[in-house]
């Protein structure tokens, strides 16, 4: 049984270390083809119009591949902390309609009696809606530093 989960997290393991390595490649790759192109925009723009105009336009490239990077960056920033965000009011949903804890409860509520109930959830209600509501400002705070 577990040597069966222990093969499939080596081959998970062993092809996400070749994608990874594939990956690191075509980046290097990419990186390297980039430099010549500016080398020969460079040397172009040199042998047209002089050293300073050259030197100029080598920043502009750079300049536009770096305003690119961040440009990406924020973006998938911003996308990674709304997928983490629904993830959690996902999983905050899914805990309440686990079926196990639904049965639980009934247990409890069998157990201790209605009417003795009925001011333990009124207070704990009360506490979670101040929690929530706590925590809701706390998120349009960070939200309103961003």
């Amino acid at each position: 049984m577990f040597q069966r989960a222990i093969d499939d997290f080596k081959e998970s393991t062993g092809n996400a270390l070749r994608l990874t390595s594939l990956a690191g490649a075509a980046v290097v790759a990419a990186f390297i083809t980039i430099l010549f192109l500016c080398a020969a925009a460079f040397v172009f723009v040199l042998q047209t119009y002089g050293l300073i105009q050259a030197c100029l336009t080598g920043a502009a490239i750079f300049f536009l591949i770096t305003l690119i990077s961040v440009v990406t960056y924020e973006v998938r920033r911003n996308a990674m902390r709304k997928r983490a965000a629904e993830a959690a009011k996902a999983a905050a949903r899914n805990v309440l309609a686990d079926p196990m804890l639904v049965a639980a409860g009934i247990q409890v509520v069998r157990a201790i009696g209605i009417k003795k109930l009925i001011p333990l959830l009124a207070v704990g209600g009360l506490a979670l809606g101040l929690f929530a509501g706590r925590h809701n400002a706390d998120d349009d705070d960070n939200a309103s530093d961003s």
